[in-house]
């Protein structure tokens, strides 16, 4: 096994996905070290949603492995996963619409220490479960909107609030599927700090169309085309790659 292999948090190995006929991913192997920020880049159709699925336990892939600190998680439940150190958003904001702020993130919280969600109400009733989710609100922008019903957000609001449910479990990786879809204009240098700020302290996975965002954010990029990777490494040699460029940045962009 190469050394970055052994030193890859998350690591997947000639991972495949069929749906009948069609390929959404092929033959993909890839790695995500413990202290960077891995882009997956594509056009639309190139699988990259489909593998995010599979690396959250939500879709079984048809063929390969996919390891996490070197354990094997190929057919672990998304649940079990979780408590590993793995959370994800998705492309379709999911929050708990008739909720407030404060109580979508403790309701997140509340697996990590040990209640269920049974009783989803009873979550504003624990004030250390309040006082977590106030640090996580502070720390996406989000602790002055704590009271608001959520599903009356903007929104980059409720982007920033997904995002905050997510770091509820003290994730090592967040995977994050395209977080600045939708994002308006004024909305997305803070969505791109905030995301610059997360990938400090945690590993980061992320797919992603807005170009501009992936090339501040990934210290590698992967390019996927018809599921499989046809490209990977630092941003500069992705760039000035003629392969990627063909495919999916377009000749002649800079």
């Amino acid at each position: 096994m190469a050394e970055a292999a052994r030193q890859a948090l998350l690591r997947t190995e000639g991972l495949c996905k069929s749906f009948g006929g069609v390929v959404a991913t092929a033959d993909l192997s890839l790695s995500v070290r413990d202290d960077e920020a891995h882009a997956v880049i594509g056009p639309n159709g190139a699988g990259k949603t489909t593998l995010i699925a599979q690396l959250a336990g939500e879709l079984p892939p048809s063929a390969g492995r996919i390891w996490f600190e070197g354990r094997d998680i190929t057919h672990l439940p998304a649940q079990a996963r979780v408590h590993f150190g793995m959370a994800r958003s998705f492309q379709i904001t999911n929050v708990l619409s008739s909720f407030t702020v404060a109580e979508n993130v403790q309701i997140a919280l509340r697996p990590r220490r040990g209640h269920s969600f049974v009783f989803l109400r009873g979550a504003g009733g624990d004030r250390e479960l309040a006082r977590r989710a106030r640090v996580l609100l502070e720390e996406v922008g989000l602790a002055d909107r704590a009271g608001a019903v959520a599903g009356e957000l903007a929104h980059g609001k409720k982007r920033q609030l997904e995002l905050a449910m997510a770091l509820a479990g003290e994730p090592r990786l967040v995977l994050l599927d395209e977080p600045m879809a939708g994002v308006g204009h004024d909305e997305s240098a803070r969505m791109l700090e905030l995301l610059l700020r997360i990938k400090r302290d945690r590993a980061m996975l992320l797919v992603e169309h807005d170009m501009d965002a992936v090339f501040r954010i990934a210290d590698r990029i992967t390019v996927l085309v018809g599921g499989r990777a046809i490209a990977s490494g630092a941003p500069a040699a992705i760039r000035d790659d003629p392969e990627v460029r063909r495919a999916y940045l377009g000749e002649g962009e800079a």
